[in-house]
């Protein structure tokens, strides 16, 4: 048997370049190779004393095809800006010392992981150890004199055998692959080597890490309780596999190394954040009541554990991240809050103000909320200065600086010279009631270039993944692409998106996909009714979660023109027994595995529905792809060509889930997404009729 399918080339995309729109390739018009143009900045650190940012400059390598990041710091009183550490490979996790005087970061060198100290009077820099494997989360003691990092620690794989020892020169087959862990590759990693994280603490000064935790099930996220004890995350229990999101907060004793757990609820507890005078921890978690989704709260306690209690009860919207206020009196906390990733200040009485309501840009391909921020340890007092990644419609991630909930100041134009003169979608926000039940949806359209409500334009329905996450009015490269080609585009969050409250999220609990399909397709219908789009020239789009959402939607309706399902999960059974997520998807999302409910499963397969397909379907995923294996998608083609459908498979070599992480795979994404959508766009058919 010969497997029919399409290898990412030219081949679809010619027909964007050619047939949409000629002027594309005009000067003001955001062209496919402007893509390598862009720069985003990210995890943006401000010092002690709030004179210095120093962030991680992304920019694109043209000649290696990858996102590369480099230091460069600001001054926050004069604007100076200048690099601090580039060209030596990627370097990130940057940490000012407790009292600003030097920094550590990570990076490569000779292409061994590195983990690095750089003095700030001399620039002068060296690397503080050998390590055979990536250190993550590097964190300073309070005395300056420390530094904590998590580290993988291998372990033995499972054998049965020994082979016998083949002859000198012998091209002999790899030997055998044995694994006995429930999750053994996950995606973006590929397959995972035997071990687990473990925490280290290391001399200031160099020398050799020293392992402070030893339990099988590994630990995460160190940070200090002042410069003898260590707060982890971890989940130190038989079986921990089989509960995917339980981890407790634990106290390691580095005089004897003895932990203690400090959280034992059932439920997640994580990402602990000491006071600066040390009398509490502030930390993430809920009570898990197995629901697909749930808010995190913030929660304090004492330094023993005790007292917890939960300071957003009240606050209604899930936190991302905490960091205490530097007078010890409260929190800022990121969160999603109806469509606008937003800071807010938390105090001890769960008091909640917002702060910040622009943070976001580093999500570069399509408008998911995403950021970062950090507080002046030492500076700013009840009204905090606060580094923050800034996020606009029509530009990727700033560094912005903000006082409290007074002023803010963007302080970079990383992309006026390869964005200036370029002519972008207008982004328009609109409010709709589903059909099904009145809830009020929101959705941004993305206007092309000299857009007029002739009721001419081609659409495309983009449609987020997760499902539980969230787009917002932030710059996008997918859907600026789309509108530079004459594309009216809209994309939404559907019940089931993070940001509206966890009962609006919880609408898709045991019913996904489900009504969220009419949610979509009353602001296709909201569009035509303003006379924005032609209803002949329809298009559907998305990717993971908007994947599955856009293949049941081919079951349900045949209104659309040609459709793209972009790494979607098409048949549930496979997925929760073969992606990299399996135990939470059966856990959470359907609460019984799939013999014990086979049919609950197969009424929520996009593949139930399929022999109602009748759209032109575009399949698409990477061929690395461990959290929707590639699989899912070959399923779906596959019964789409037996059924006589006009349908391609592209495959994108290399890529995870992450389809678009290297640029020139974002590039060849949208580009065959349009090119195939050209190919069934009825006006350019009655364009080549009348042309022949």
């Amino acid at each position: 048997m010969k497997l029919s399918y399409v290898i990412v080339t030219c081949s679809l995309s010619a027909l964007a370049s050619a047939g949409l729109a000629a002027e594309a390739q005009d000067s003001d018009r955001f062209t496919a190779e402007r893509v390598f143009d862009l720069e985003y900045a990210d995890d943006p650190q401000i010092s002690p004393d709030g004179s210095t940012i120093i962030y991680a400059r992304k920019s694109m390598d043209k000649f290696n095809d990858r996102v590369v990041s480099d230091l460069w710091a600001i001054n926050t009183r004069s604007g100076s800006h200048r690099p601090l550490v580039s060209g030596q490979g990627s370097s990130s996790s940057v940490r000012w010392s407790p009292n600003g005087d030097r920094l550590i970061y990570l990076t490569s060198t000779n292409g061994k992981p590195d983990l690095r100290l750089r003095y700030q009077d001399s620039g002068d820099s060296f690397s503080l150890a050998q390590l055979e494997h990536s250190p993550s989360a590097p964190v300073w003691s309070p005395d300056g004199k420390s530094i904590a990092f998590s580290m993988l620690v291998p372990d033995k794989s499972a054998s049965f055998a020994k082979p016998p020892k083949s002859p000198e020169g012998a091209a002999w087959a790899k030997p055998v692959r044995i694994f006995d862990d429930l999750v053994f590759r996950f995606d973006g990693a590929g397959y995972l080597p035997k071990g687990k994280n473990q925490i280290f603490i290391l001399d200031a000064e160099g020398g050799t890490p020293r392992q402070v935790t030893f339990g099988k099930n590994g630990f995460n996220g160190p940070q200090w309780l002042g410069n003898g004890a260590l707060l982890v995350t971890g989940n130190d229990v038989e079986n921990a596999e089989l509960d995917p999101i339980e981890s407790e907060i634990y106290r390691v004793e580095l005089s004897d190394m003895s932990i203690s757990a400090l959280t034992q609820r059932d439920g997640p507890d994580f990402a602990p954040a000491v006071a600066p005078n040390g009398s509490r921890i502030a930390y993430l978690g809920f009570d898990d009541k197995l629901k697909s989704y749930q808010h995190t709260e913030v929660y304090v306690m004492q330094p023993d554990g005790s007292g917890s209690r939960n300071l957003t009860a009240d606050f209604g919207r899930s936190i991302d991240a905490i960091a205490w206020r530097p007078d010890g009196r409260g929190l800022v906390a990121q969160s999603e809050v109806d469509g606008n990733l937003t800071l807010i200040s938390i105090d001890l009485s769960g008091k909640v103000a917002s702060l910040v309501k622009d943070i976001g840009g580093t999500s570069l391909g399509r408008p998911y909320a995403s950021g970062s921020f950090s507080v002046a340890s030492k500076a700013g007092g009840g009204s905090p200065l606060i580094a923050y990644t800034k996020g606009s419609e029509n530009r990727p991630a700033e560094v912005g600086l903000a006082r409290g909930g007074g002023s803010t100041r963007q302080l970079t134009q990383l992309n006026e010279d390869a964005l200036g003169g370029v002519n972008l979608a207008k982004i328009e926000e609109i409010q709709i009631q589903s059909t099904h039940d009145g809830r009020k949806i929101e959705a941004w359209i993305a206007l092309p270039p000299g857009f007029q409500p002739d009721g001419s334009y081609p659409m495309i329905l983009e449609i987020h993944g997760g499902p539980h996450t969230m787009y917002g009015p932030y710059f996008a490269a997918e859907i600026q692409r789309f509108a530079a080609e004459g594309y009216v585009t809209v994309y939404a969050n559907p019940r089931g998106s993070t940001g509206y409250g966890e009962e609006f999220a919880q609408l898709i609990d045991l019913d996904y996909p489900g009504k969220d399909h009419d949610d979509l397709m009353s602001i296709v219908d909201a569009l035509i009714a303003k006379n924005y789009v032609n209803k002949d020239r329809l298009f559907i789009t998305g990717g993971s979660g908007g994947g599955v959402l856009t293949a049941w939607a081919v079951g349900k309706t045949d209104r659309f023109a040609a459709a793209a399902t972009i790494k979607p999960v098409i048949n549930w059974t496979s997925m929760a027994l073969s992606g990299d997520i399996a135990r939470y998807v059966s856990r959470h999302w359907f609460r019984a595995q799939p013999w014990e409910q086979p049919e609950e499963y197969w009424r929520r397969s996009p593949l139930s529905i399929v022999n109602n397909v009748k759209t032109p379907t575009m399949v698409m995923v990477g061929e690395v792809d461990w959290r929707t294996p590639s699989w899912e998608a070959e399923q779906f083609y596959t019964a789409l060509k037996v059924q006589n459908v006009d349908s391609v498979l592209v495959r994108i070599p290399g890529a995870s889930h992450s389809i678009a992480r290297r640029p020139s795979q974002l590039i060849a994404k949208v580009d065959n997404i349009m090119g195939w959508f050209a190919k069934y766009d009825p006006a350019k058919a009655d364009q080549q009729d009348n042309d022949e």
